[in-house]
This record gives structure tokens, sequence and C-alpha cells, in this order.
């Protein structure tokens, strides 16, 4: 098939294509018996939005690594895609992770006497409630966030979701690793038994399971932030006052390859640990700017975490090791 699937290709072709576009159609609310008819057809009858559920699989298809970010973004519904976010919470917590943990206990000897086993499911509840608590707080916190202002609702000042993105995007990898040391232990510590080619298959599941959440986490952190980053902006040519809006011109006239003085300013803060609403009250700033010179000082170094900050700040000499909160 073509490099990227069209709303011209049929719906069967592209599911024996890329079997884990198996995975999405239910969370878009699409079923089974497309007969000869297109992605754009069979959308249009079920009312999904074709652009958004092209965006999704194609980002799947790529593993995670769309050919162009900014034009997957341009393409999206939000709404929609948040729908298919929401979705994709519900079949992870009620449904993949229950049916897994069923097979598990079929296939391990559950019984007191057997130790390993009994640790082995404690350890998949755990991670199970792990994903649960998360997918929650996405619901609670930041979905909230984002269709309030979708609604042009006013939100309060003291969300950053650029905070809370990287908060969850923590939490994204403290899952990965609890699912790879689950994997782990089970192909190294349980005992081969009677039940092994049942064992197999729920390594199997938990393989393909980790392949699902690493596409849906890594899609949340990038083609969802930065629609809501974009959406924010907007927001704000709207509503923003016009010391706001010249503030994040500046800023924008220094998204040269070079660092600014104002970005440099940036990162000497962020390296002493203080959040963007202090950045911003110690500049005397908007966090909205304070935000704007973070991406583009992630962009020009691409170094995007405050541990790479702090080693760029002191090689270059715009801290000193003292000054470093650690």
């Amino acid at each position: 098939m073509s490099e990227k699937y069209k709303e011209t290709d049929r719906m069967g072709d592209i599911i024996c294509d890329d079997y884990r576009i198996l995975q999405v159609i239910s969370r878009f609310g699409l079923s089974l018996g497309f007969g000869d008819h297109t992605v754009g057809e069979t959308c249009l009858a079920a009312g999904v939005d074709a652009p958004t559920f092209l965006a999704v699989v194609n980002f799947i298809r790529s593993n995670g690594r769309p050919v162009n970010l900014s034009d997957a973004v341009d393409a999206i519904s939000l709404p929609a895609l948040m729908n298919y976010l929401r979705r994709s919470h519900d079949y992870f917590v009620k449904f993949r992770l229950p049916a897994i943990r069923r097979k598990l206990i079929e296939a391990i000897d559950c019984s007191a006497r057997n130790q390993i086993a009994f640790l082995i499911l404690k350890f998949y509840d755990e991670f199970a409630a792990e994903v649960g608590r998360h997918m929650d707080y996405e619901d609670k916190h930041i979905h909230t966030y984002v269709n309030d202002l979708m609604a042009g609702a006013k939100t309060s000042p003291e969300v950053d979701i650029h905070k809370l993105s990287h908060q969850h995007h923590d939490n994204h990898a403290q899952i990965e690793k609890s699912l790879s040391e689950l994997k782990s232990i089970i192909i190294k510590y349980y005992p081969n038994d009677s039940n092994a080619q049942l064992l197999n298959d729920v390594l199997i599941d938990l393989f393909m399971t980790e392949e699902d959440l690493f596409n849906h986490c890594h899609m949340e952190d990038t083609l969802f932030l930065e629609a809501v980053v974009r959406l924010e902006d907007e927001r704000r040519e709207q509503t923003g006052d016009e010391s706001v809006r010249q503030e994040e011109q500046e800023a924008d006239t220094a998204a040269t390859d070079t660092l600014s003085d104002r970005e440099k300013e940036v990162i000497t803060c962020v390296v002493k640990g203080l959040s963007n609403k202090e950045i911003a009250e110690q500049l005397y700033i908007s966090v909205n700017t304070v935000m704007t010179h973070r991406r583009n000082i992630s962009r020009k170094l691409q170094i995007h975490s405050p541990a790479g900050l702090t080693i760029y700040a002191i090689v270059n000499g715009l801290i000193n090791l003292e000054d470093v909160k650690l």
C-alpha cells in the first residue's frame, strides 16, 4: 500500500495491511463489516472525523514517529481525538487488562503454596491499578482542562498544561517500566508447567499491550499535547491583552538558532528549580511567554529535560554548580 493511508483507501485493505488498526476502529466507534467501502465513506457513515482517524492510524503505522507532526496536528479535530483517547482509556482499564488477568489466573498456579505465582499476580494487579490511576488522572485533570479550553471557559491561571503533561509523561515512563519488569519476571522466574502454552499466550498479550500502550502514551505526549498548545495560543490571541501579545511576539522573534539573552535567563531559572509561574514573576513576563521561550529552547538545543539543561548551563557557564538545585 501507499506510504500513508488516505481517505480513498478501502478500510478492509488497510486493516489487512496493519492488524493494529483493529485496536483503533472500536475506539472511534467503528464496527466490522466494511465491505468495499473506503475510509472516507466508512467514517462519513459513522459520523467519525476521517482526517483524525487517518492521523491516528498513520501515527501508529509509523510507530509513533509521524513524518511531520505539524501537518498531522493541522489535520485533526481535537474533540475527535479527545473522544478517541477517552475510549482508549476505557478499553485498557475495563476490557484489555481485566481480560489478561483472567488468562493469567488460568495460566499460573495461584494456590497458596506457589509464592511465585502469587507475587506475579500481585505485581500484575499493582500494574493494572497504576494504569487505572494514571488514566483517571488524565480524564479528571488534563481532559477537563482541555474541555474547558475548547468551550471557551475561563481556565485557572494556575493550570500549566506543560507541568501537567510532564507529570503524566513521567507516569507513562513508570507504566512502561512496570510492564517491562512484569514480563521479565514471568520469563525468567516462573517455572515451566503444564500450562506453558497458555502462559506464553499471556506473554504475547503483554507484549502487544505494551506496544499499544506505548503508541497511546506517545500520541498523548506529542500529537495531543501539540494540539492543546495550539488551542491555548488561539485562545490567548482572542482574549489576551496587548502586553501579553507583545511579550509573546518578542519570544517568537527570538526563534532563531541562537539562544537569546532572555532564553539564557529562562534556562538559568529552570536549572535553579523554579516553576513556570516563579520564572514569570522573577523575569516580569507572563507564564505563557515563559512556555514559548521553553519551547524555543527545546527546539534550538534539542534538550527537553531539566537534567539536560543543567548540564548545558554548567558547560556553557550560565550557572555555577553550587547554584544548581539537585
